[in-house]
Order: structure tokens, then sequence, then C-alpha cells
């Protein structure tokens, strides 16, 4: 039975696996084939038991694929298997070249579709308690990339410096020494840093401090990629959560019960 191509790029969410959208897991269960990620849980596939699954990602700089042979696969099996899935960690939209696959797969006759992710660039840091904005410490936030295909660092880090926005950095890791330069050429070396490896995975690491200590804090912690630079006074939130919780002790959850109930640990 022929079977009309298609490709649907679907968002995988930031790591945990509960945080792939409902119609991302419907739309896993109607594919005939699965290209996926390095950033995507294995445990999604089962959502597609019967489907083909094609490992197209990246590891430790090696890529098992190339995008143009990925761009390639895409269309072979959509022609001859029908529905293709790309399965992308976080929002495919965000530094996620679903665009590029969607276009490709496009312009030689296959019909294209999206499913939106929770993107790691404001779900990760939500995770560790640090909103990307809030009243009276950022109206606005930037969400850039670190490295840019000619592998140097974006000139809007730059631009970013100058602002009083939250600044979140994807793939910035390998630039951290000269974004921190950046930081402190706009006066800004007590500016509050957070580094989230592994964001929402059960094996996260986080570091935070300052642009002017944060160097070391990677290097205490052997924090690395993949992580998301947040920076912006955003960050002191999730101190000051923690202070609250901490103070809300014992002895203030005993006095808000009523009468005869006690308090067990």
């Amino acid at each position: 039975m022929f079977k009309q191509p298609k490709l649907t790029v679907v968002g995988a969410g930031p790591g945990d696996v509960d945080l792939i959208t409902v119609k991302g897991v419907k739309v896993l269960a109607s594919a005939d084939v699965i290209l996926y990620d390095a950033l995507v849980d294995d445990v999604l596939l089962g959502y597609a038991p019967k489907a083909e699954h094609i490992f197209v990602g990246k590891r430790r700089g090696c890529y098992s694929y190339e995008q143009d042979q990925i761009n390639e696969l895409i269309v072979s099996r959509a022609l001859s298997h029908g529905h293709v899935v790309r399965l992308k960690g976080g929002d495919p939209f965000v530094f996620g070249r679903g665009a590029e696959e969607m276009e490709y797969a496009a312009a030689q006759g296959i019909e294209v579709a999206m499913v939106p992710g929770i993107s790691s660039s404001v779900s990760v840091p939500a995770s560790q308690q640090i909103p990307v904005t809030k009243r009276g410490s950022s109206e606005s936030f930037w969400v850039i990339t670190g490295t840019t295909k000619e592998h140097k660092l974006s000139e809007d880090v730059r631009l970013a410096a100058k602002s009083n926005a939250t600044v979140v950095i994807l793939m910035g890791m390998s630039k951290l020494g000269a974004i921190v330069d950046l930081f402190k050429q706009e006066g800004k070396s007590n500016m509050p840093i957070a580094i989230i490896q592994n964001g929402t995975r059960k094996n996260e690491k986080v570091g935070v401090g300052t642009i002017s200590t944060i160097v070391k804090t990677v290097e205490k912690k052997e924090l690395k990629n993949p992580a998301i630079i947040i920076i912006g006074d955003v960050v002191k939130h999730r101190e000051r959560i923690s202070e609250l919780q901490n103070n809300y002790s014992e002895s203030d959850v005993q006095a808000d019960l009523p009468n005869g109930i006690n308090f067990i640990k």
C-alpha cells in the first residue's frame, strides 16, 4: 500500500522525557521512520515501537551523518516508507536546523509539518528556579548561539552584554572565556551567572557565580557541554527561593497546622 511521503519535525523538549508534548507523542505513534539526535532520550522511541529508528546525531565531536546526508535520508525514507519524523531536542526552530530540513524536503515535493517543542532556552533555567524575565530585574531576554557556523562567537553576545536583558547562550561553553571578557568590558564583573549542564535530566549539574568567578566554578564542578549559560540579575531568584523555603522551618509548619495534628518528618 502506497503511503504519502511526509516529514514531521518534532521537538522532544529539553531532556526530561515527560516534557515532550502530547501532540509530539501522537505523531511519534504514527511514524514509519524516526531520525533522532543525540540529545533525544531513547525512552521516547518507545512511543513508536514499529517504526525504523535511525540515529543521526552528534556525539563527542563525531557526526554519524553530515547535514546534507540527513536531508537526503529524510527524502529517501519518506519516498520509500511514508511518514518520517525528525525528532530533535528542545524546539527544532531554536538553533535546531528544523527549518532547513523542512525546506529541503518541501523542495523535493514532500509534505511537511512541524510540532513545536519546549525550548531548553527557557525551560532549563526555569527548572532551576531561574526565570528569564522578572519584574524589576529583566524586561526582556536574548537567546543567542555561542558558536556560529564559522565556529566563532556570535557578535550578538557583544551587543547583549551592553543591555539590561537576561542573556541565554546555547552552545557557548567553548567560548566561555570570551563571553566573560565581553561582560567584564561592560563593567559587569559582579553580574550573576548560572551554567546548567544536562538540564532537566537526572545527571543535571549546576554552577552559579558571577562573571568574575564562573570560570573557576566551571573548572571545580567540571561543567561542560551540553550546557546552557544564563547571565543576569534573574539568577538571584534561585537563591531567593531557596532562602524563603529554608526560612519556612518545621516550627512554622507546625504553627500553621490545626490543633491536635503534628508535623511528621
